[in-house]
């Protein structure tokens, strides 16, 4: 198949774009050609800005493909952009959503594709991947053959949004130098950690699916955690206990809202996402990363790669003033 990425070069795409690859498709990727690629193999690449709309539609004009998968539409505009620029030159439509769409806390678990979204901006990511599929959802019954993915947590090679804090190889050099770590609530909340290469599976095996258009699956590991497994696992590989504190999410996100809010949107209230769906619809779908070998791989890749091993020091000097509070706190409460 001839494939076009839109985007390609972030973590979760650029695995997408090596799955296709080993699986000997056709791929083409379009995006500005900014960025540092870890592609395993020479996709076609076609270099433009999609927020200029006339550029996107200029570069795209004339090209035809048979599958796209657009991973940076974000909102209705940016979804209908795609479309205008490839309508009746694509046989298959996939959209990149998030988990972030669902209204919390859930009504249950595992979370049903069919759950409540947000209907308000109280959390614009959400919120405004919840109206771009509002959108895509009209233009599937239009007839067009659309695909909505929706991701849950996901690590990868280039991530940096690992941990509460998103400190990344942080993690690490807080756990050497036997600094404290922050986890909100007590640490047992579940998740799935999923890892970027097992989630292109997905992306891959619905492409030209008719039974996948007009549908919205969920994609990522069953692989099921709570919290303070990501930071135990983080310090098996370093071979150092973590020190873990555990502070609510009111007070994080009292002190701290800018920082915690997708904390407090997304993930005090549990990550299990029901994934029978996507597993019946595309087989092939297996993730083989647990959570200990996803960790194992982000640290191979942090000693190998020094742009890598890059702290953010004014996440790590708030960890320190939070860890600061929270042990005056623990003093006073012991009198």
């Amino acid at each position: 198949m001839h494939i076009l990425v839109i985007g390609g070069t972030g973590v979760i795409s650029t695995e997408i774009v090596n799955r296709l690859l080993e699986l000997s498709h056709d791929v083409t990727v379009f995006n500005r050609g900014i960025r540092k690629v870890r592609y395993r193999g020479n996709p076609r690449v076609l270099t433009g800005d999609k927020k200029n709309r006339e550029e996107f539609y200029s570069v795209l004009k004339g090209q035809s493909f048979d599958a796209v998968i657009d991973m940076i539409s974000y909102n209705p505009e940016d979804a209908a952009a795609t479309l205008a620029a490839l309508e009746n030159r694509a046989g298959h439509f996939v959209f990149t959503s998030t988990v972030a769409v669902y209204k919390r806390p859930f009504r249950s678990i595992p979370v049903p594709e069919t759950a409540e979204v947000f209907d308000t901006d109280i959390f614009p990511y959400g919120y405004h991947k919840a109206r771009m599929e509002q959108y895509l959802r009209e233009r599937m019954q239009d007839g067009v053959p659309i695909t909505i993915i929706r991701p849950s947590l996901t690590y990868g090679i280039g991530s940096a949004n690992i941990g509460v804090m998103r400190s990344n190889y942080g993690i690490v050099e807080r756990i050497r130098q036997k600094k404290p770590l922050v986890v909100f609530g007590d640490g047992t909340i579940p998740q799935t950690f999923t890892f970027a290469p097992d989630l292109a599976k997905a992306y891959a095996g619905v492409l030209g699916r008719k039974e996948c258009f007009g549908e919205t699956y969920h994609a990522c590991s069953d692989d099921q955690h709570i919290w303070d497994d990501l930071y135990y696992a983080f310090g098996k590989v370093v071979g150092e206990e973590p020190r873990l504190i555990h502070i609510s999410t009111e007070m994080l996100m009292a002190a701290y809202p800018e920082i915690f809010l997708h904390v407090q949107q997304e993930k005090m209230y549990g990550g299990i996402c029901n994934t029978s769906k996507i597993r019946a619809a595309v087989p092939e779908f297996i993730c083989e990363y647990t959570l200990e070998k996803t960790i194992e791989a982000i640290c191979a890749w942090y000693s190998s790669d020094s742009d890598a091993r890059i702290i953010d020091r004014e996440k790590d000097e708030l960890e320190d003033r939070i860890a600061q509070k929270y042990f005056r706190c623990m003093d006073i409460m012991k009198g």
